[in-house]
């Protein structure tokens, strides 16, 4: 009886063949897509996300330490959005202990693994941002 090939696993192996074939992907950094993007203004992100609609609403800040959260409770596994979460944070008015807090505050549902594993990745950017000033 021959096995049948799952689905999953030949779209996971031609993606993957696509991406080797993409020039300069083995030099791919993080820092360099950070430098990409680019950071948004903090008035621009009260306009798009914030509460400039919405007076009542949450502000850019307290949206973007939501992001943080979330992006750690999901194991930290996408460092690009959790550095330019963390840099849009700071961007929108937070203070590096309010970050620190928000990514302390998931070990307790996440887990230390990922608690730990976004705080890496925030002390790096918060460092980064420190180097700036």
């Amino acid at each position: 009886m021959t096995q049948t090939p799952n689905p999953f696993e030949e779209m996971m192996r031609q993606m993957q063949e696509m991406a080797k074939s993409f020039p300069a992907m083995d030099a791919f950094s993080t820092k360099g897509f950070e430098a990409m993007m680019g950071k948004m203004p903090k008035d621009v992100m009260e306009t798009l996300f914030g509460n400039t609609m919405n007076p009542d609403g949450l502000d850019a800040k307290t949206r973007m330490l939501l992001t943080i959260s979330g992006l750690t409770m999901q194991g930290a596994q996408n460092e690009p959005a959790l550095r330019q979460a963390v840099i849009h944070a700071v961007e929108a008015g937070a203070p590096k202990q309010h970050v620190i807090e928000t990514i302390g505050q998931t070990a307790f549902f996440a887990g230390i693994p990922a608690m730990t594993r976004a705080m890496q990745i925030a002390q790096d950017v918060l460092d980064d941002k420190e180097g700036d000033a």
